[in-house]
Protein backbone atom coordinates (compact mmCIF):
# COMPACT_ATOMS: atom_id res chain seq x y z
CA UNK A 1 0.00 0.00 0.00
CA UNK A 2 1.19 3.34 -0.70
CA UNK A 3 1.72 5.63 1.65
CA UNK A 4 -0.02 9.60 1.62
CA UNK A 5 1.20 12.78 2.29
CA UNK A 6 -1.41 14.74 4.08
CA UNK A 7 -0.28 18.46 2.67
CA UNK A 8 -2.28 20.95 3.74
CA UNK A 9 -2.02 23.67 1.06
CA UNK A 10 -1.22 27.23 2.55
CA UNK A 11 1.61 28.48 -0.05
CA UNK A 12 -0.12 30.85 -2.20
CA UNK A 13 1.75 29.88 -5.07
CA UNK A 14 1.29 26.55 -4.79
CA UNK A 15 -2.77 27.26 -4.64
CA UNK A 16 -2.62 29.38 -7.64
CA UNK A 17 -0.57 26.74 -9.88
CA UNK A 18 -3.16 24.12 -8.93
CA UNK A 19 -6.10 26.31 -10.00
CA UNK A 20 -5.55 26.23 -13.55
CA UNK A 21 -8.05 23.77 -14.74
CA UNK A 22 -5.74 22.22 -17.14
CA UNK A 23 -3.30 21.42 -14.29
CA UNK A 24 -6.52 20.09 -12.32
CA UNK A 25 -7.19 17.77 -15.34
CA UNK A 26 -3.97 16.60 -15.80
CA UNK A 27 -3.44 15.65 -12.01
CA UNK A 28 -6.73 13.70 -11.95
CA UNK A 29 -6.03 12.06 -14.94
CA UNK A 30 -2.38 10.80 -13.22
CA UNK A 31 -4.23 9.85 -9.97
CA UNK A 32 -6.82 8.23 -11.61
CA UNK A 33 -5.30 6.56 -14.48
CA UNK A 34 -1.53 6.24 -13.43
CA UNK A 35 2.01 7.81 -15.46
CA UNK A 36 1.45 8.93 -18.75
CA UNK A 37 3.68 11.65 -21.53
CA UNK A 38 3.54 14.58 -21.98
CA UNK A 39 2.64 13.43 -25.42
CA UNK A 40 -0.33 11.14 -24.26
CA UNK A 41 -1.72 13.73 -21.85
CA UNK A 42 -1.99 16.52 -24.64
CA UNK A 43 -3.71 14.25 -27.13
CA UNK A 44 -6.40 13.29 -24.38
CA UNK A 45 -6.81 16.39 -23.34
CA UNK A 46 -6.97 18.04 -27.41
CA UNK A 47 -3.90 20.24 -25.75
CA UNK A 48 -0.59 21.63 -27.03
CA UNK A 49 2.08 19.40 -26.41
CA UNK A 50 4.39 22.13 -25.32
CA UNK A 51 1.93 23.75 -22.97
CA UNK A 52 0.97 20.42 -21.39
CA UNK A 53 4.40 20.03 -21.01
CA UNK A 54 4.58 22.99 -19.09
CA UNK A 55 2.15 22.59 -16.86
CA UNK A 56 3.03 19.42 -15.77
CA UNK A 57 6.52 20.71 -14.95
CA UNK A 58 4.44 23.89 -12.73
CA UNK A 59 2.88 20.79 -11.18
CA UNK A 60 6.18 19.16 -10.45
CA UNK A 61 7.71 22.12 -9.39
CA UNK A 62 4.84 22.60 -6.18
CA UNK A 63 5.04 18.72 -5.58
CA UNK A 64 1.81 17.29 -7.19
CA UNK A 65 3.52 14.95 -9.48
CA UNK A 66 6.95 13.66 -10.49
CA UNK A 67 8.66 12.35 -13.36
CA UNK A 68 8.42 8.12 -12.91
CA UNK A 69 12.01 6.93 -13.78
CA UNK A 70 11.61 3.66 -13.87
CA UNK A 71 8.91 4.05 -17.07
CA UNK A 72 11.05 7.32 -18.22
CA UNK A 73 13.93 6.68 -20.92
CA UNK A 74 16.10 9.81 -22.36
CA UNK A 75 13.50 12.48 -23.48
CA UNK A 76 10.33 10.32 -23.05
CA UNK A 77 9.42 11.20 -19.28
CA UNK A 78 6.02 9.73 -17.63
CA UNK A 79 4.49 11.80 -15.11
CA UNK A 80 2.83 10.47 -11.71
CA UNK A 81 0.93 11.94 -9.60
CA UNK A 82 2.30 12.12 -5.70
CA UNK A 83 0.20 10.08 -3.25
CA UNK A 84 -1.49 13.27 -1.19
CA UNK A 85 -4.21 14.34 0.78
CA UNK A 86 -4.90 17.71 0.21
CA UNK A 87 -6.30 20.17 2.39
CA UNK A 88 -7.31 23.54 0.90
CA UNK A 89 -7.00 26.33 4.01
CA UNK A 90 -9.92 27.31 5.76
CA UNK A 91 -8.48 30.76 5.84
CA UNK A 92 -5.85 31.57 3.09
CA UNK A 93 -2.69 34.33 3.94
CA UNK A 94 -3.82 36.46 1.45
CA UNK A 95 -6.59 37.23 -1.14
CA UNK A 96 -4.73 35.70 -3.52
CA UNK A 97 -4.60 33.11 -1.77
CA UNK A 98 -7.78 32.76 -0.89
CA UNK A 99 -9.24 33.55 -4.30
CA UNK A 100 -7.10 30.60 -5.82
CA UNK A 101 -8.32 28.14 -2.77
CA UNK A 102 -12.24 28.71 -3.12
CA UNK A 103 -10.84 28.60 -7.38
CA UNK A 104 -9.63 24.87 -5.92
CA UNK A 105 -13.16 24.29 -4.92
CA UNK A 106 -15.35 25.32 -6.94
CA UNK A 107 -13.45 22.94 -9.93
CA UNK A 108 -13.89 20.40 -7.21
CA UNK A 109 -17.41 20.40 -6.53
CA UNK A 110 -18.45 21.16 -10.25
CA UNK A 111 -16.06 18.04 -11.38
CA UNK A 112 -18.01 15.85 -8.86
CA UNK A 113 -21.29 17.23 -8.96
CA UNK A 114 -20.62 16.56 -13.18
CA UNK A 115 -19.33 12.71 -12.44
CA UNK A 116 -22.26 12.32 -10.98
CA UNK A 117 -24.88 13.37 -12.57
CA UNK A 118 -23.25 11.20 -15.71
CA UNK A 119 -23.30 7.87 -13.38
CA UNK A 120 -26.85 8.62 -12.27
CA UNK A 121 -28.10 9.51 -15.73
CA UNK A 122 -26.61 6.38 -17.19
CA UNK A 123 -26.58 3.81 -13.54
CA UNK A 124 -28.20 0.77 -15.15
CA UNK A 125 -24.73 1.13 -17.93
CA UNK A 126 -22.33 0.70 -14.48
CA UNK A 127 -23.59 -2.99 -13.54
CA UNK A 128 -22.70 -4.30 -10.68
CA UNK A 129 -20.61 -1.40 -10.29
CA UNK A 130 -24.24 0.71 -10.31
CA UNK A 131 -25.91 -1.87 -8.04
CA UNK A 132 -22.78 -1.72 -5.12
CA UNK A 133 -22.81 2.21 -5.75
CA UNK A 134 -24.58 4.45 -2.72
CA UNK A 135 -25.83 7.84 -2.44
CA UNK A 136 -27.13 8.93 0.71
CA UNK A 137 -27.48 11.98 3.11
CA UNK A 138 -27.52 12.03 6.62
CA UNK A 139 -26.80 13.97 9.86
CA UNK A 140 -25.44 13.75 13.69
CA UNK A 141 -24.95 16.49 15.88
CA UNK A 142 -21.14 17.44 17.01
CA UNK A 143 -19.12 19.69 18.58
CA UNK A 144 -16.87 21.34 16.25
CA UNK A 145 -13.82 19.07 17.85
CA UNK A 146 -15.74 16.02 16.84
CA UNK A 147 -16.36 17.30 13.52
CA UNK A 148 -12.63 17.70 12.99
CA UNK A 149 -12.31 14.06 13.97
CA UNK A 150 -15.30 12.39 12.77
CA UNK A 151 -13.29 13.73 9.28
CA UNK A 152 -9.92 12.82 9.93
CA UNK A 153 -11.36 9.08 10.33
CA UNK A 154 -13.78 9.64 7.13
CA UNK A 155 -10.33 10.23 5.35
CA UNK A 156 -8.00 7.28 6.70
CA UNK A 157 -11.55 5.11 5.87
CA UNK A 158 -10.45 6.02 2.05
CA UNK A 159 -6.79 6.31 2.95
CA UNK A 160 -7.55 2.37 3.60
CA UNK A 161 -8.90 1.56 0.10
CA UNK A 162 -6.83 4.02 -1.62
CA UNK A 163 -4.35 2.34 -4.43
CA UNK A 164 -2.48 3.08 -7.45
CA UNK A 165 -3.83 2.56 -10.70
CA UNK A 166 -1.46 -0.33 -11.26
CA UNK A 167 -1.81 -1.99 -8.11
CA UNK A 168 -5.79 -2.36 -8.84
CA UNK A 169 -7.33 -6.37 -9.61
CA UNK A 170 -8.70 -7.33 -12.61
CA UNK A 171 -12.09 -5.83 -13.00
CA UNK A 172 -11.63 -3.18 -10.44
CA UNK A 173 -12.30 0.84 -11.85
CA UNK A 174 -11.63 3.90 -10.54
CA UNK A 175 -14.82 4.71 -8.26
CA UNK A 176 -15.67 8.69 -7.04
CA UNK A 177 -16.18 9.04 -3.24
CA UNK A 178 -18.08 12.66 -2.84
CA UNK A 179 -17.51 13.48 0.96
CA UNK A 180 -19.17 17.02 2.47
CA UNK A 181 -19.28 17.12 6.37
CA UNK A 182 -20.48 20.87 6.57
CA UNK A 183 -22.58 23.08 10.03
CA UNK A 184 -26.02 22.85 8.59
CA UNK A 185 -27.31 26.08 7.38
CA UNK A 186 -30.46 27.33 10.04
CA UNK A 187 -33.45 27.99 7.34
CA UNK A 188 -33.04 31.46 7.29
CA UNK A 189 -28.76 31.25 6.30
CA UNK A 190 -30.14 28.43 3.29
CA UNK A 191 -31.82 31.13 1.39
Amino acid sequence: MTEIQRRQLSDPEALKALAHPLRQRLLTHLQRYGPATSATLAAEFDEDRGATSYHLRQLSRFGFIEVDVDRSAGRRKFWRAIPLDLRLPSRAVNAEAEAAATEIDRQWQEHGERELAAFLANEDDFGPFGDAALSSIGGTTLTAAELAAFTEEYVALLTRWRREPDQAPDGARHITVIFHAFPTPRSSEAR
